[in-house]
């Protein structure tokens, strides 16, 4: 086992299951850990696969120890819709988990961390258009709260103990790979496995509802560009903010009936709604793009192409 060896939380997460893939690629099999909840029997990954429940403390030690771990991903997490659902847990889950990390590293048993945040530490204060990398945070969600509570502990332990934790703010992901995993943006998921099945789709979101998006390809490399950053050159230890597409249902809908004419949508808002409109329109990302070279290529007609292309095939395979 060489001395840089990752380990990955939450790894068949809709992120973790391609960061993996590509972590595997680029740094070879046997210097990735990749752990979830899931017992082995339950997986077929190929690669070093550990059974790990992120609340498990004593556990997350000893694969530490184990593997002689030096930069971590924890991306175990309830995300916003499933973290309402159970508030109490989805902040213990969030939060106590990403302490654990930062305190193996205060203590030198890890060197460097990856953590994401979300545009779900703003809030309805917060200014919608273009939000800028500092601002009001006034989140109204369990998972906000936890990720904007996260940030800060981040910026502490950087700026107490000399902690190298880096972290970006996702918007809402796009990926044909996995389904998405109780996010307020997923409708921008769902919508294209629904135009490929049935070529209609209900939205939960109102029409005339913008929400900041990024395809996965975008945001993997956000990732792996932010970790390979030379230390000094990063002015920001709470998290950067990440944009890339914004869009309504209606102009999705739009994408893709270029390549699926017959495709129709309606509109059925539920609970969602009021997270959706306490986030973001847009997102200012121009410190992220100063700093290490954030540069997404997917614009809305590519996701859409790369998206439906890819689902055709995968869903034609069940």
């Amino acid at each position: 086992m060489e001395s840089d060896t990752i380990l990955i939380t939450g790894a068949l997460g809709q992120i973790g299951s391609e960061l993996t893939q590509k972590l595997i690629s680029t740094y070879g099999h046997n210097n990735v850990i990749i752990t979830d909840i899931k017992s082995k029997s339950e997986v077929d990954i190929d690669g070093i696969y550990e059974q790990l429940d992120v609340m498990d403390t004593k556990r997350i030690h000893e694969l530490i120890d184990q593997y002689q771990v030096k930069t971590v991903y924890h991306l175990a997490a309830l995300l916003s819709a499933t973290a309402e659902k159970d508030p109490l847990f989805a902040w213990k889950l969030n939060m106590d988990t990403l302490l654990t990390f930062l305190e193996l590293a205060k203590d030198k048993k890890i060197e460097k961390i990856f953590w994401p945040s979300s545009i779900g530490v703003f809030g309805p204060d917060t200014p919608k258009d273009l939000t800028p990398q500092n601002t009001i945070h006034t989140p109204s969600t369990v998972y906000g709260i936890s990720k904007l509570s996260g940030e800060y502990w981040c910026n502490y332990y950087h700026k107490r103990y000399g902690v190298d934790v880096r972290s970006v703010r996702f918007p809402g992901l796009i990926s044909w790979k996995t389904p998405a995993g109780g996010g307020t943006t997923d409708y921008a998921v769902d919508i294209f496995y629904k135009a490929v099945e049935d070529e209609k789709y209900t939205s939960f979101l109102k029409k005339g509802t913008y929400l900041p998006m990024l395809y996965m390809d975008d945001a993997i490399e956000a990732i792996l560009k932010l970790m390979n950053t030379d230390a000094d050159k990063l002015s920001i230890r709470t998290s950067y903010n990440l944009g890339g597409l914004s869009f309504e249902p209606e102009e999705l809908a739009e994408s893709i009936k270029k390549y699926i004419p017959n495709f129709t949508i309606d509109y059925a808002p539920d609970f969602r709604q009021a997270i959706a409109d306490s986030w973001p329109s847009s997102i200012d990302d121009t410190v992220a793009k100063n700093d290490w070279g954030f540069d997404p290529k997917y614009d809305l007609d590519a996701t859409t192409k790369v998206m439906l292309k890819n689902l055709e095939q995968k869903l034609q395979k069940h």
